[in-house]
């Protein structure tokens, strides 16, 4: 860690991509599945879940195709889930960069008055 750096470390903690990627794509392979169990159990005709099969490779409303959506909502949203993490680390870290490198500019500003 770099001077000053310690000031800042327990304020802003990292998200951790991996964790937050697996929390996420479970939970989009449980509705996805969740979803699709109660369009068969009850045989309702409530959202057009059939339209999935155009984002999701042979996805089907069947048991099989709720195995096969659950697979593929675990791997859309654990990509989500990393992305999003990977850019909060990186939004944090370049607002925590130019406050640092502002500071440092007033520090100079005010030694160069004194001169």
């Amino acid at each position: 860690m770099r001077q000053g750096e310690e000031k800042f470390a327990p304020q802003f903690p990292r998200a951790h991509k991996q964790a937050l990627g697996f929390a996420v794509g479970l939970t989009a392979a449980a509705v996805i599945f969740g979803l699709t169990a109660f369009h068969l159990l009850l045989k309702v005709q409530g959202l057009p879940l059939e339209l999935l099969n155009q984002y999701f490779y042979r996805y089907e409303v069947s048991w099989p195709g709720a195995f096969i959506g659950a697979a593929w909502g675990f791997a859309t949203g654990f990509i989500g889930g990393w992305l999003l993490a990977f850019i909060h680390n990186f939004t944090v870290g370049a607002w925590l960069l130019l406050v640092r490198a502002r500071h440092e500019l007033n520090k100079t500003r005010d030694f160069l008055d004194h001169i």
